[in-house]
């Protein structure tokens, strides 16, 4: 099993330890919950590195006052030994006193690319993730971080944090992690009944469409955002948020289809929401 550490102190202690003996660091933060999607990014660390880290901290700056801060999943047990069967050496699952035993008066925030999609829809959201990654990668150290490209925004708002502050941390995006049927996978899945669950992966068919017709010479971005518009409009137990072809660095909104772009997708389920995107790339 992972020797588990409770203490920032002794977290940072035994990375900076495994540094000086010649080893590098591959780091995972997570929310816990862990699935297939976290495990990939877990073996990815410990293949690329000599040391592979994980935290398991549900961010309560992270959650607005009307979200699921308190009915979050949680599975301590189950986390650990899938971080054990992935290589994980070293696990930070700090409280949140150990985290913020003080109100916090500093916070990190990213300006544009938090200003559109997930950043509106949520607003408190990002700064609550810029803040606690922030925090993580001073623990952490130099190292290399693996998050998912499920949550894309987000990927792209760390990149530009630990690049804007020349943090010694290179991060590290790796692919979405898909169900059979294509759902990718999210920890909130388990909060679909089962007809949600058995429409939700119209989003992932509705991306497929829309590269589909890229590929066969689409490049309106209205057009391609419009397939998967209609294709999720038509699941009577979908609620399409947005659909938005972006540039994939800034996040700025395509007006045609050009370069490297993401196609980005939040769509509700009842009171759950799922995230999707694909690569466009012309």
């Amino acid at each position: 099993m992972p020797e588990v550490h409770a203490t920032i102190a002794g977290f940072r202690a035994a990375l900076d330890a495994s540094r000086a003996a010649g080893a590098d660091v591959g780091f995972v933060p997570t929310m816990g919950y862990l699935h297939e999607g976290h495990a990939s990014l877990m073996r990815a660390a410990a293949a690329e590195c000599a040391v592979a880290a994980a935290s398991i901290f549900v961010n309560p700056l992270q959650f607005a006052a009307s979200e699921d801060l308190s009915d979050y999943p949680r599975d301590l047990d189950r986390d650990l030994a899938l971080a054990d069967a992935c290589g994980v050496a070293h696990v930070l699952v700090p409280s949140v006193e150990e985290m913020y035993p003080r109100p916090v008066l500093t916070t990190v925030t990213v300006a544009d690319i938090t200003a559109r999609f997930e950043g509106a829809a949520r607003p408190e959201h990002f700064a609550g993730v810029a803040t606690v990654v922030s925090k993580l990668f001073s623990i952490v150290g130099p190292s290399r971080s693996y998050f998912g490209e499920k949550d894309f925004q987000q990927l792209a708002v760390v990149r530009r944090m630990a690049a804007d502050l020349s943090m010694p941390i290179e991060v590290v995006g790796c692919p979405i992690v898909r169900e059979a049927d294509g759902l990718a996978l999210s920890s909130r899945n388990v909060y679909l009944s089962p007809d949600q669950r058995a429409a939700a992966p119209v989003i992932h068919r509705a991306l497929d469409a829309a590269a589909a017709a890229v590929a066969a010479g689409q490049r309106s971005a209205a057009a391609v955002e419009a397939i998967v518009a209609d294709a999720i409009g038509a699941e009577p137990e979908a609620v399409l948020d947005y659909a938005a072809l972006v540039d994939a660095a800034t996040l700025e909104p395509a007006a045609a289809v050009d370069g490297e772009q993401r196609l980005l997708v939040a769509a509700r389920f009842g009171t759950t929401r799922l995230l999707d995107n694909t690569a466009i790339t012309t």
